[in-house]
C-alpha cells in the first residue's frame, strides 16, 4: 500500500463545514483508528479517504504511481444482498472478476475464517446482526483488500460478538491487509490502534501511538474525551 495523502481536504454541505482542512498521510502496516465526540466528521472523514465523498476542497489521493488501491469499506449497518451468506461473497469476486471456481474456494475458505461455514447456504438477511457484520467482514476480506475501512463495525452488537468482529479484524490485520476503521469505543481503540487520528469539530487534532495518546494526550481536548468528558459518538 502506498501512503494515501489527506492534503487540506475540507467537505461542506449546505455552507456547514463538516471536515476543515485536514492534512496528514497514512501508510500500510499500523491500524489506523479515528476517535473523536459525537458529531466530530469521524465517518465523514472516512469516506473522504475511501473515495465514496469527494473533498470540496483539498485532494486526496495515492501517492506513487497509480491512484487505484484494492480497497473496500465495512458500514455499522452491512447491506445484505438477497441471496444466500456465499452468494453475497461469490456476488462480489464475480463482479472483480475471479474465475468460477476461484469464487467458490475464497468463499468457502472466509467463511471458515469468521466462523460462518455453517450457515453458508442460510439467507445472509436471515442471520442475526452479529453474523451479517461477520459476513460483511468475510465479504471485504475476499477480495484481498489492501485498504480496509471499517466505520463503526461492533456499534450494534453485544459483547460477545464484538469480541468475535474484534477477532477477525485482527486475523485481517494479520494476513496484509491496512485497517483503517473509526469507533465509539476507547477500549476498542487501545485493543486494536496502533495509532490514533483525533478529530474533534472536523479538525485533526491530535495524531499519535495509540500508547502515548492515552498516557500523555497533547491538546486539551483528547484529554478531555479519554476522561469522559466530550459526548461520544
Amino acid at each position: 500500500m502506498l501512503p494515501l495523502v489527506l492534503d487540506r481536504v475540507s467537505f461542506a454541505v449546505q455552507g456547514r463545514t463538516i471536515i476543515d482542512s485536514v492534512s496528514c498521510e497514512i501508510r500500510a502496516g499500523e491500524r489506523t483508528v479515528i476517535l473523536g465526540p459525537n458529531g466530530a466528521g469521524k465517518s465523514v472523514l472516512m469516506r473522504l479517504c475511501h473515495g465514496l465523498l469527494a473533498p470540496t476542497s483539498g485532494r486526496v489521493e495515492w501517492r506513487g504511481s497509480g491512484k487505484n488501491r484494492r480497497q473496500a469499506m465495512v458500514f455499522q449497518r452491512p447491506v445484505m444482498l438477497r441471496r444466500s451468506a456465499l452468494e453475497n461473497i461469490t456476488y462480489g469476486l464475480k463482479l472483480a472478476g475471479a474465475s468460477r471456481q476461484e469464487r467458490e474456494l475464497r468463499a468457502h475458505d472466509v467463511l471458515e475464517a469468521v466462523g460462518l461455514a455453517h450457515v453458508a447456504h442460510h439467507p445472509a438477511r436471515v442471520l442475526s446482526g452479529g453474523e451479517q457484520q461477520k459476513l460483511a467482514l468475510a465479504r471485504a476480506w475476499a477480495l484481498g483488500p489492501e485498504v480496509l475501512f471499517l466505520d463503526e463495525p461492533t456499534a450494534n452488537l453485544d459483547p460477545r460478538a464484538t469480541r468475535d468482529l474484534e477477532s477477525i479484524v485482527g486475523h485481517i490485520c494479520a494476513s496484509g491487509t491496512k485497517i483503517i476503521m473509526t469507533t465509539h469505543s476507547l477500549g476498542q481503540a487501545r485493543r486494536l490502534g496502533d495509532e490514533i487520528l483525533f478529530v474533534s469539530g472536523g479538525r485533526l487534532v491530535e495524531r499519535a501511538a495509540v500508547d502515548l495518546f492515552f498516557i500523555k494526550p497533547a491538546s486539551a481536548e483528547a484529554a478531555a474525551f479519554i476522561r469522559g468528558e466530550l459526548p461520544w459518538s
